[in-house]
């Protein structure tokens, strides 16, 4: 049964915000009140947050489909639907967040950093709050946005100081088990260890982590053994310590080969040139372990490594080891630029951005794209006439009816508002723009104008019975 998994596909989708609510007041001898329908609720948002008690990314293999719910509908008497509840996902400190195309989203390192991987619907807004001076009793109600959705990719890399890498067996489970409180699986055969083993060492005032990392055999930059699986698990490490076996049982390796070997992985890899380097001989405390590791340390050290040679059964050479790494940790610690507080980057828009674009397509066919027309569309009851003409209005305040017509559109010819995939296409009228003031007394209703005085209503009725009466006295029945 898998019990770590570093890398998984996850799809998730945030809520949909509520559509507002179209509601008129009544109540005894008040039957139109006023419009009182509330706004949508909001659609919850899908938010990753590291936990470092969170050591694998295994739940979201067994379930890649995560929702938010939705937000609830706007109701008559001024009540607004209630916002969806956020989806909040643990992570483990060190998940890189990549879409589909693998680029970068986020990395997430840290107790408590977020990422919002979708974000939730906007809630519509009621006719109460469509209301104005001009549109007193709107008649429809605008819909709630739908909340986000996107696949992406976790990659779990370890945030370790020190990384240990090496062939299989040469003793990195031993060694981090005799460094650290870890207890990793431990036996004389080949990928024993089949997930990173992390450890935390004291040495000194520092305390720092160290990390094996499993599968590095000759090609495993291209996948063969387990290497491609855990090199990422390295990238985080201040620097790699090369475990060489100096007792290797099989006749055809010797340390200076597998450190040629898995040096050459690493720079397959890429982006490790610049971590410093440590190689640990292992095993001395075995008579031929030793006397080989006499003869190879004078090629080590004329290549510029550091040595120490080490043994995890008899516990020699560790203590130098774990001090010197913590030198080495420390260094790179200092080295690191301090955490600035959070800056507030504000980027003002420029002076001509309408906040849209429009472009003619190749098969003639002009299309719309901005933010603000996008949602206008979908926040649009399309089987609402009042609606559509408020959406109208809407979009000839922002410009784009002249901007059409810059564009050299005409009469007949068809608008796509949106993406290709979601787009609402019409055939564009420019009588549109002479319409606009009309369109925008749509929801105008003279019973919620102030109460005639009783004298003018009773003359008001008179002039009807007369104007009644005069055109009944002019009707002949027979032609």
């Amino acid at each position: 049964m898998t019990t770590f998994v570093d890398r998984v596909e996850l799809h998730v989708a945030a809520g949909n915000g509520g559509h507002g609510c179209a509601s008129v007041h009544r109540e005894k001898f008040k039957p139109l009140g006023g419009p009182d329908g509330g706004n949508g609720g909001r659609g919850g948002d899908v938010t990753l947050v590291v936990d470092q008690s969170v050591t694998t990314l295994l739940e979201y293999h067994h379930s890649p489909h995560r929702k938010a719910t939705n937000g609830k509908p706007g109701e008559g008497g001024n009540r607004s639907g209630k916002d969806g509840t956020d989806l909040v996902l643990p992570v483990p400190d060190g998940t890189v967040v990549l879409d589909k195309n693998g680029n970068v989203l986020a990395d997430l390192v840290g107790q408590g950093t977020t990422y919002v991987a979708a974000q939730g619907g906007r809630g519509g807004l009621g006719n109460a709050a469509l209301a104005s001076a001009r549109r007193k009793a709107p008649g429809f109600a605008l819909l709630g946005e739908p909340g986000q959705s996107q696949d992406i990719v976790l990659e779990l890399k370890t945030v370790a100081d020190v990384a240990l890498v090496g062939y299989p067996s040469a003793g990195k489970s031993s060694l981090i088990s005799v460094l650290s409180a870890a207890k990793p699986k431990i036996a004389d055969y080949p990928f024993t260890t089949l997930v990173p083993n992390l450890g935390v060492v004291t040495a000194g005032a520092t305390v720092y982590t160290i990390a094996d990392v499993p599968g590095l055999i000759p090609g495993a930059s291209q996948g063969k053994g387990l290497g491609l699986e855990f090199l990422r698990h390295v990238e985080r490490c201040s620097v790699l310590v090369h475990v060489l076996d100096t007792a290797t049982l099989e006749s055809e390796r010797d340390p200076l080969t597998d450190l040629d070997v898995i040096e050459a992985e690493l720079k397959e890899y890429g982006g490790l040139e610049n971590r410093p380097r440590i190689v640990v001989l292992n095993k001395v405390d075995i008579p031929d372990g030793k006397d080989l590791a006499d003869i190879i340390r004078p090629e080590l050290e004329a290549r510029g490594y550091q040595i120490f040679e080490v043994s995890a059964v008899s516990r020699h050479g560790l203590k130098e080891l774990s001090y010197a790494l913590a030198g080495i940790v420390a260094e790179a610690r200092a080295a690191k630029p301090k955490e600035e507080a959070t800056r507030i980057v504000i980027r003002p828009k420029a002076v001509d951005d309408a906040g849209f674009t429009v472009t003619q397509e190749e098969d003639g066919l002009y299309r719309v794209r901005g933010e603000k027309p996008e949602r206008w569309v979908r926040q649009t009851d399309f089987n609402n006439d009042e609606a559509v003409g408020y959406l109208a209005d809407r979009l000839n305040r922002l410009g784009v009816e002249e901007e059409l017509m810059k564009a050299g559109a005409r009469s007949g010819d068809g608008v796509a508002i949106g993406s290709e995939e979601d787009a609402v296409v019409f055939d564009w009228e420019p009588t549109m723009a002479a319409g606009a003031e009309m369109l925008g007394r749509r929801g105008e209703d003279h019973r919620f104008e102030a109460p005639r005085p009783a004298a003018q209503r009773r003359r008001d009725r008179e002039a009807e019975r007369d104007e009644a009466a005069q055109e009944y006295e002019g009707f002949n029945p027979f032609g």
